[in-house]
């Protein structure tokens, strides 16, 4: 794949007016695209469609969790609204309604293993008696072992999940940052290049792009970088 296959922009704005601007702004140089909740809950579901049917890749990124019917449900409708990739936490009996919903579409189901603004501390605040790394790598056995066609994680752990998952499954890689570039509320983050050179296939960036002064040059300049590694 070429940088501009791997690159996917995070459209964490708040409507869809600023998001179609990014878009535009951006032009032919970015394919991929991620929508979260923020956009999602103002208008970016029936943009995510838009932009699917004009061509654009879209991420998805909802982490679905619930019952099995109810996950199993969503991932239908969800493959049918074109889209490419779509998230969920990476619990094994979730997944494995997931799969099966999405059997057929060409939709990549992504298991969320770990968020990257969590560290130890906060595993164990919310009970977990793992540390992010044995997490990770639990996680994305399980996502491996139930089908799914990819994983999210920190970069900081790609090499590692790379061994566990082979090859062939994607891993999609948030937390992403320039040389130089402010973390936000990041915790675990790594540069494009060495994000790819740890075995990430995807890498999502969005506030050093849409928030930079001049997101065209900012979105060049990643995917130059990006070339440099691949």
């Amino acid at each position: 794949m070429t940088p501009r296959e791997r690159l996917i922009v995070g459209l964490d704005v708040p409507t869809v007016r600023e998001a179609e601007t990014i878009v535009q702004t951006l032009g032919d140089d970015i394919l991929f695209y991620k929508i979260g909740y923020q956009l999602a809950f103002a208008g970016g579901l029936e943009f995510a469609r838009e932009l699917a049917e004009s061509g654009k890749k879209i991420f998805l990124d909802m982490k679905l969790l619930d019952i099995d019917n109810t996950v199993a449900s969503g991932v239908e409708n969800i493959a049918k609204m074109g889209m490419s990739m779509l998230t969920l936490h990476a619990y094994p009996k979730a997944m494995r309604a997931a799969v099966k919903a999405a059997e057929g579409s060409g939709l990549c189901l992504l298991g969320v293993t770990v968020l990257t603004s969590m560290d130890e501390q906060d595993l164990v605040d919310a009970g977990y008696e793992y540390d992010p790394h044995t997490l990770v790598l639990k996680r994305a056995e399980q996502a491996r072992t139930a089908g799914m066609g990819g994983i999210v994680c920190s970069a900081e752990e790609a090499s590692a999940v790379r061994k566990v998952i082979g090859p062939d499954m994607a891993l999609v890689t948030p937390g992403i940052r320039p040389a130089g570039a402010d973390k936000g509320d990041q915790k675990r983050v790594m540069t494009p290049a060495d994000a790819l050179k740890a075995g990430s296939s995807h890498l999502v960036v969005a506030r050093p792009i849409v928030k930079a002064e001049d997101p065209k040059a900012a979105a060049r300049a990643i995917l130059a970088e990006m070339a440099t590694a691949l």
